[in-house]
């Protein structure tokens, strides 16, 4: 049994790693003692017979969730898309998707999946219930299991974010605007309108001030607001992001230098007194790319004779450089960084000209510049 954070791996579904929050088994408990007790009313049940069919009641409720889930992870499958793992846990379940589709229509047909499996299951208990001759306690097993569908589906396509009905939401304003980022934002900030929503009912419901709304109300809107507004927030960086390319965030000093200088004017103007760079990239007059200089090569040639000496002298070839096109938008380039851990790259022109380098630091420089700037016309 692996561990995944606080998660338990318990075994793979169709190849996906499927895993198990603490907070789930809390919950199986406490669906069981619920639905035992309701079944202990049934008189042919008597000793643990309601509570065993309570536990395999909560264990079919979360087959239910789980089926849903895997709806989401076939249709992603479908297009090409790998499906990280599936995890069940106090609100339900999560299908973690490696990236996002490539077309509105293909995320809104991902979305929808997991409500279709659960109106699907809700039409096949309700038909085993109605069609089958089945012991009462069996009959209303199927019943509830029914309406635990329907009302999964339903509540699930509420449009706002990480419901699937704000994926559709998302789907739909993509669609529109062309842009992903925006229909995350959107959808997020409907999310947190309901989780605001789910939060007075909840404390309402508490209070007794209203009929109702429960301490469980208050907790569904906790977590759409967290999630809701984590989404909402990560989609306005990476719509900022996609905003700027990779010349932007070009760091200013750059350490770059002409291959026709000398040890001692390379000394002189990028070494001494000057601590931050160690490798210098050093180009020739049109700027393009010829190889790389170290700081500590210079120990290498007599002082004496720094005057005559040029950088060519001590150029070696490029290693371990990443080279990315200008015109690169930022919210690619982080994708790189983040997915192949890239420490700095070297950004250039189509000409191959080379404008300097750029590194995590910088992409957080430009846009803590940006937000000010924001902030001054606001003022």
């Amino acid at each position: 049994m692996n561990n995944n954070g606080n998660n338990l791996q318990i075994g793979n579904l169709f190849g996906i790693p499927f895993f198990i929050n603490p907070s789930w088994f809390f919950v199986l408990g406490l669906v069981t003692l619920s639905y035992g007790s309701d079944l202990a009313r049934f008189p042919q049940l008597s000793g643990a017979v309601p509570w065993l069919l309570g536990l395999v009641a909560a264990l079919l409720l979360f087959a239910s969730v789980l089926a849903h889930e895997l709806g989401h992870s076939f249709a992603a499958i479908a297009q090409g898309i790998k499906v990280k793992s599936i995890t069940l846990f106090i609100f339900g379940g999560l299908a973690s998707l490696e990236k996002e589709s490539e077309t509105p229509f293909q995320s809104l047909l991902v979305a929808i999946a997991g409500p279709l499996v659960s109106v699907l299951l809700f039409g096949i208990f309700l038909l085993i219930n109605t069609t089958l001759s089945l012991p009462a306690p069996i009959s209303a097993i199927c019943q509830l299991l029914a309406s635990i569908n329907l009302v999964l589906a339903l509540f699930n396509m509420i449009p706002g974010l990480p419901l699937d009905g704000g994926n559709v939401l998302k789907a739909i304003v993509w669609k529109i605007t062309g842009n992903p980022n925006k229909g995350i934002i959107i959808a997020g900030r409907v999310g947190q309108f309901f989780g605001y929503l789910a939060v007075g009912f909840g404390i309402l419901g508490i209070l007794k001030i209203l009929p109702f709304g429960s301490f469980w109300t208050l907790l569904i809107g906790w977590f759409l607001l967290q999630n809701a507004g984590f989404a909402a927030q990560s989609a306005t960086v990476q719509d900022k992001l996609d905003g700027f390319t990779a010349e932007d965030a070009v760091i200013p000093d750059s350490p770059i230098v002409p291959a026709d200088l000398t040890l001692r004017d390379f000394a002189n103007e990028y070494v001494i007194g000057k601590q931050k760079w160690r490798k210098f990239l050093v180009v020739d007059e049109t700027r393009h790319l010829l190889g790389e200089v170290f700081v500590d090569d210079l120990k290498t040639v007599p002082t004496s004779e720094w005057t005559q000496v040029r950088l060519t002298g001590l150029i070696k070839p490029v290693s371990e450089v990443t080279k990315i096109a200008a015109t690169l938008s930022l919210l690619e380039v982080v994708k790189l960084i983040e997915t192949q851990n890239i420490k700095e790259m070297v950004v250039i022109k189509e000409d191959q000209e080379v404008l300097g380098l750029l590194e995590k630091t910088s992409i957080f420089e430009l846009l803590q510049q940006d937000a000010q700037g924001e902030a001054i016309k606001k003022a």
